[in-house]
């Protein structure tokens, strides 16, 4: 009994340093593919982007959710690996870039919605946000300009909406043909 318990043991131990040694192995592989990819994409690569802090408009946007918009766009902005850089509002060295690009959202339609609603009832009580985000050179020029939704509408809290709104701009900027020249 206690052979078999102890041959076991090594079996699983002998499984696990071989996933171990193997997987990164063909981390490395793939990473390097996926670069030479991307280089190959051509100059959206030498772009940086300055992302503006949100703008509200007209609405009673509570400022938790547009620093919420704005974090998550930072971080859904450096996932797509489309930009070079991504400066925050205000950074000085963005000043020092030769190709930046600057984004900028603007809220347009604003639902609060309800966890509370959300979770007793799937018909009602989802947070809907709308914006408007444009892409600008630093000239003016607005070199892509999409209206853009996020929400929540089943599970999860209101600032859940903030995160899915980033990831869409997010997207509808990579996904984009957008030209500068």
């Amino acid at each position: 009994m206690k052979t078999i318990r102890r041959s076991s043991s090594i079996i699983y131990v002998a499984a696990i340093v071989a996933i171990m040694v193997a997987f990164p192995a063909w981390l490395p592989a793939q990473t390097a593919a996926v670069k030479s990819s991307d280089a190959s994409s051509g100059s959206a690569m030498q772009w940086s982007v300055q992302v503006d802090r949100v703008n509200p408009g007209d609405l009673e946007v509570a400022y938790a959710f547009q620093v919420a918009i704005y974090e998550n766009l930072l971080k859904e902005l450096n996932k797509t690996k489309q930009f070079k850089q991504v400066f925050r509002d205000g950074d000085r060295k963005a000043n020092e870039v030769p190709n930046l690009l600057v984004l900028k959202t603007t809220v347009e339609t604003y639902t609060p919605g309800s966890e509370t609603r959300r979770a007793v009832t799937t018909v009602s009580g989802a947070t809907k946000l709308t914006v408007r985000s444009q892409l600008l050179t630093r000239e003016g020029k607005i070199v892509l300009e999409r209206t853009v939704n996020g929400d929540v509408r089943f599970f999860g809290s209101n600032l859940r909406a903030t995160h899915n709104l980033a990831r869409n701009i997010a997207k509808a900027i990579k996904q984009s043909r957008w030209d500068v020249g």
